[in-house]
């Protein structure tokens, strides 16, 4: 399975806004793609679903478009595929340098808080056949959010589910991943109260 080795959140944030840089109006999905690394299924989740949860949720459409691109990548990963393929019509799609670069100053301090809790424990959970529990569940929330989108907040609450769900598989933290399956088990009732 891809992202054997423990990487630390900040660094996929890192890696993002080097790729971003400060000179350029707009980044193309390709490039980040290339920078995260082909065969890092889990950074490319956590990097895609952190946009969806920070200011830059606000742009139309970003829910769909990261619940399509978490979709692909989770069923990728069941399959077992070694490097990512996304399609070219979301490689080529450019992206608002400035609200990246807005997106990754907000999730700076929430990251850096959360990294001193995370460490390596219960990796059992993070081999199949454990694995394909929330991963199968991550793909079923990638079917209902373009429908979030019509009840604000909601789809950066379930694109912080799958942040968590990946930055569980970044560390290597199986207790991360029961954390991620608690909020996918309440997350139903939550959107309801959003309502």
């Amino acid at each position: 399975m891809p992202d054997k080795g423990t990487r630390a959140l900040s660094e996929v944030l890192d890696e993002l806004e080097n790729t971003i840089g400060t000179e350029q109006e707009s980044v193309q999905v390709e490039d980040l793609v290339e920078a995260l690394g082909r065969s890092s299924f889990a950074a490319l989740m956590l990097a895609f679903s952190l946009v969806s949860t920070s200011p830059a949720s606000a742009i139309p459409g970003m829910t769909a478009a990261v619940a399509l691109l978490v979709f692909i990548l989770v069923a990728q990963m069941m399959v077992g595929r070694d490097s990512v393929w996304l399609p070219q019509f979301v490689t080529r799609r450019r992206l608002s340098s400035a609200t990246l670069r807005k997106g990754i100053r907000w999730l700076r301090k929430p990251v850096a808080f959360v990294e001193k809790f995370l460490r390596p424990r219960f990796t059992w959970l993070l081999h199949r056949p454990w694995l394909w529990l929330p991963m199968g569940l991550i793909m079923a929330l990638t079917l209902v959010m373009p429908f979030l989108e019509i009840i604000p907040t909601s789809g950066s609450i379930a694109s912080a589910v799958i942040a968590l769900f990946a930055a569980s598989l970044l560390t290597r933290d199986g207790a991360l991943t029961l954390v991620s399956l608690l909020c996918l088990a309440a997350l139903p009732g939550a959107l309801l109260l959003l309502r």
